[in-house]
Formats: C-alpha cells, sequence, structure tokens
C-alpha cells in the first residue's frame, strides 16, 4: 500500500478518546503516517502513541492493555470521602499517577521516554517549524494557569529554562490530562527562577489547535493536516462537556455553565468556520458516553472504537476535499 502523509490534530474528550484511538487505527490501516501529531488532554495521549511510530495493531494492543477503572486513583481509599480530601487538600479528586505510570511503561515499549526520542529534522518545513525547539514528531497542549497561558509543549520548555530534549513525553501528555479539580493540577519549576507554575488540562484554552502546524511563509503545503474531535458543535455538544446538561438550575447557574463551556471548545469553534477548516476535520459520534465514564464495559468500549475507525474511512471517502494548509 503506498504510504500516505497527514499531520494530525486530535482533541481532547476524555473516555470519548477511544473513538479517537478508533480514527487514528483506520487512517493507518489505510497507509497513512503522521510526520507530526498534536493533541489535548486523551487527545494528547493517542498523539504520543502515534508520534511514537505505534501501528494499528499496536495501538490495539494497547488500548487492551489500558484498565479504564483505574485511571480515577483515589488517594485516600475510602469512596467520596476519599476524593473530598483530596480536592481540598491537593486540588484535584484524584491523582492521576497511574496512568502516568501507564505512559511511562506503555511509551517505553515503543522506544519513547523523552522528547529526544521524538525529534525530527525537516529541512523542508515552515521556517517557523524548523527551530530546535520546534523539530518533534509530537506536540501537547497544556495551560498554565499561573501566568494565564498555553503552553505548546515541548516548544515552549525553554521558557521554564528546560532542554526539551531532557522532559519525559508522559510528563507532558499528564499535564495536558489534568482535568480541573478532576485530577490533581500538575506543576512545572522554572529552572532559572525556581518559580513554579501550576499546569491543568489543555482545553482549557485549546481543546482543538487545528491550525498549529499550518504554513505562515505563503509555501504551498506538502501535506494535509487532519483533525479528529469528539465534541460536536454548541449548543447540541453542551451535553458532552457539561455532566448535568439538561437538569433545571437557576438562570445564574446556567450562564456560568454556557461561559465555561464557552471558554472551553469556542475559540476552536470559531476556527472550524474558516474556509477549508472543517473539510479536513472528522467528528466521532461519541453521543452517550461521558467525559468520565471512566466505568464503561467493553461493548461501549468496542463501539467507541469501531465509530471513530468508520469515521475515518468514511472521511477518507471523501477526501481530497478543499485544499488544506498544513505543514
Amino acid at each position: 500500500m503506498t504510504e500516505r502523509r497527514a499531520d494530525l490534530v486530535l482533541e481532547g474528550g476524555g473516555v470519548k478518546g477511544l473513538g479517537t484511538a478508533g480514527a487514528v487505527m483506520g487512517l493507518l490501516d489505510e497507509g497513512w503516517t503522521f510526520p507530526r501529531v498534536a493533541g489535548t488532554s486523551v487527545g494528547a495521549l493517542a498523539a504520543a502513541f502515534a508520534a511514537a511510530g505505534a501501528d494499528s495493531a499496536t495501538l490495539r494492543d494497547v488500548l487492551g492493555r489500558l484498565d479504564l477503572r483505574r485511571i480515577p486513583d483515589r488517594r485516600v481509599p475510602v469512596p467520596l470521602l476519599g476524593e473530598g480530601l483530596s480536592l481540598v487538600a491537593g486540588r484535584g479528586a484524584y491523582a492521576g499517577d497511574w496512568i502516568r505510570e501507564w505512559l511511562l511503561r506503555e511509551l517505553d515499549r515503543l522506544g519513547v521516554r523523552t522528547f529526544a526520542d521524538l525529534r525530527r529534522d525537516d529541512p523542508g518545513a515552515d521556517p517557523a517549524l524548523a527551530t530546535p525547539d520546534h523539530r518533534y514528531s509530537l506536540v501537547v497542549m497544556a495551560t498554565d494557569v499561573t501566568h494565564g497561558r498555553l503552553l505548546r509543549l515541548p516548544w515552549d520548555y525553554v521558557g521554564f529554562g528546560l532542554d526539551p530534549d531532557e522532559q519525559l513525553v508522559a510528563d507532558a501528555v499528564r499535564m495536558s490530562l489534568s482535568i480541573p479539580f478532576y485530577f490533581r493540577p500538575c506543576e512545572l519549576r522554572n529552572a532559572g527562577t525556581g518559580e513554579v507554575a501550576t499546569i491543568v488540562d489543555g482545553g482549557v484554552l485549546s481543546n482543538f489547535p487545528i491550525e498549529i502546524f499550518d504554513r505562515t511563509d505563503g509555501v504551498p503545503p506538502r501535506w494535509p493536516t487532519f483533525g479528529v474531535r469528539l465534541l460536536p458543535d454548541l449548543p447540541a455538544g453542551l451535553g458532552d462537556v457539561v455532566p448535568f446538561f439538561g437538569v433545571p438550575m437557576l438562570p445564574t447557574v446556567r450562564l456560568l455553565e454556557q461561559v465555561v463551556v464557552t471558554a472551553i471548545v469556542g475559540r476552536d469553534q470559531t476556527h472550524l468556520e474558516r474556509p477549508g477548516v472543517r473539510e479536513r476535520t472528522m467528528t466521532v459520534d461519541t453521543a452517550g458516553t461521558a467525559i468520565t465514564e471512566f466505568g464503561i464495559g467493553a461493548e461501549e468500549r468496542r463501539r467507541l472504537v469501531e465509530e471513530g475507525s468508520r469515521t475515518a474511512r468514511d472521511f477518507l471517502g471523501r477526501w481530497p476535499g478543499t485544499a488544506a494548509t498544513a505543514p
């Protein structure tokens, strides 16, 4: 099968990310490879394996070893009480340690530990992406709430006086997975000043950075960027982001709910309206599965993965569409 290349951008969405994995496997099965991959939250997790060179069979094996029920790991082993104490003392109901250790093991199987293992040289890249700090096959989105800014890791490690090559890929993905108040936030220390920044889920500022690899130098793209979404447009997508959507509540609380959701997905949804963006984006139907529904059974897991694979096949059946802007 002829190798075809596309950069890949994967949206965050918690447990819905099984659909992302299915979409990536569907693209791999059709002979596509990914020079660069970017992702937010669970999208960052899937992106790490794609950037590490996992093929479809390997990715399926990785999923088989992912025990979803262990991801919400209590620091105090008492239901409800443990979450409450952890939320007050540790700023997150769950520690998030299990998923980090799992990532370390699984990426190590693929020969990836630090970002040095994902370094790539590309003489034909946009000059803005050809600097030493940008020459990586993986970009992970996280949010620095101490300084109020989006982090693109490993690109932005230099702002903390850190060598990107020396940073663990699993640590960057764990930062991106830090759903506020659900998982304990991460910390990133500036090597020069000693200042510690609090880092949470990249979805707070950019859940679907589809434009991240777009050329800025006016040179035609060499290959497209494909995007995989999990959340439908607002207002239909409110129920996929807000656990209690539809439950009667005070107008002020409802407004707060809408403001928070818009802050998470509004920027990305606006960007989708630019010419050519939706044409390079596929949306996996993950309705019926909540972002933090880690207790789903085997049948629901299979359904999400198969839906992702089907979505990718349908998308490729329509490609090429409107010309995409890419690397």
